[in-house]
């Protein structure tokens, strides 16, 4: 299966980007099996203002209260990029993550780590702020987050514990810690080229994320699933700037952010200028990328449900969040 391939059969759902897939013909030998009732729920880069913040166990009781939702995804993005890393927002937004029922997935984004090293995020270095954010969010690896844990599989011996698969009505799922600035290789302030430390942590992180995905989409293909869904933060197809190379060749081993506006597209069809920016030689057509709305002007979250379908496996509607 040839790297185009691959990106065929995915979807990923992520916190600025989303981005969908249909499993393609010939990904299975025979009928996958019929859909089961499943509905999820998507949020990303929230909260990011006070008044947000101070809303946030409305937003998790408004989702409890929603009796389709049975799983929570939140695609990175916790706080704004002009905010302090503290450890006590931290300990806040997981007290509030705590608030929810189901099983809660979540996978970090730039903001909470990767641009810490900011005068206005506290200066911190931002590998010691990753390791605070794995200590914090994933105390048991292997389990989901939420008031009703549920198992997955982890990449915590890798050291990458919130790297995570599962598997729910006929979908493989698979959260990925892909995150913007470049994936991470944005220089620190002060700096004019990423350093030792920084380019190793992202070579270390980049590889687990692509074995994962190869490891995803074997397992989707071994067990028939009707599609895959990745999670993960990094836009990759920005809509909001047009990208260069030297902005995005971060992303380059994983083809595919952090644009904050609701997008539901295939930005690999026929046409694409992603397709010569990304090197991808054959265009995928059945790859759908969808974007949350985030940052000061977060409005939804999705709720995404298995269908009957056979092509569009999956319904997207955006519910406005409550006050």
């Amino acid at each position: 299966m040839n790297r185009s391939q691959r990106a065929a059969l995915a979807l990923a759902l992520g916190a600025t980007t989303a981005v969908t897939v249909v499993l393609g013909s010939g990904a299975a030998t025979a009928a996958p099996p019929k859909a089961q009732p499943f509905t999820f729920a998507v949020m990303g880069d929230i909260p990011y203002t006070p008044a947000l913040l101070a809303s946030f166990p409305n937003i998790a009781a408004q989702i409890n209260a929603d009796p389709a939702v049975q799983w929570v995804t939140h695609v990175g993005d916790i706080k704004s990029g002009s905010t302090v890393c503290s450890d006590e927002y931290f300990a806040q937004i997981k007290s509030d993550v705590d608030l929810f029922q189901d099983p809660f997935v979540y996978t970090p984004g730039d903001n909470e780590w990767t641009d810490c090293h900011r005068t206005n995020n506290g200066a911190y270095n931002p590998l010691e702020r990753l390791d605070k954010v794995r200590a914090v969010f994933f105390p048991k690896p292997g389990v989901t987050l939420g008031q009703r844990p549920a198992r997955v599989e982890s990449q915590q011996e890798q050291g990458l514990p919130e790297n995570v698969i599962w598997d729910r009505a006929g979908i493989q799922f698979s959260a990925l810690h892909v995150v913007g600035s470049n994936n991470s290789l944005v220089p620190w302030t002060g700096a004019t080229a990423a350093n030792p430390q920084q380019v190793s942590e992202v070579l270390a992180r980049t590889s687990g994320a692509i074995e994962q995905i190869h490891e995803t989409f074997g397992e989707a293909r071994d067990e028939k699933r009707r599609a895959v869904v990745l999670l993960l933060q990094a836009d990759m197809f920005d809509p909001t700037f047009p990208a260069t190379f030297n902005d995005v060749y971060g992303f380059q081993p994983i083809i595919n952010g952090d644009s904050h506006l609701f997008v539901q597209d295939r930005p690999l069809a026929a046409g694409s200028s992603y397709l010569s920016l990304y090197g991808v030689s054959t265009p995928v057509p059945n790859l759908t990328r969808i974007t949350t709305t985030g940052s000061t002007t977060a409005t939804d979250y999705l709720r995404v449900t298995v269908t009957d379908d056979p092509v569009n496996v999956l319904s997207v509607t955006r519910v406005s969040y409550v006050s």
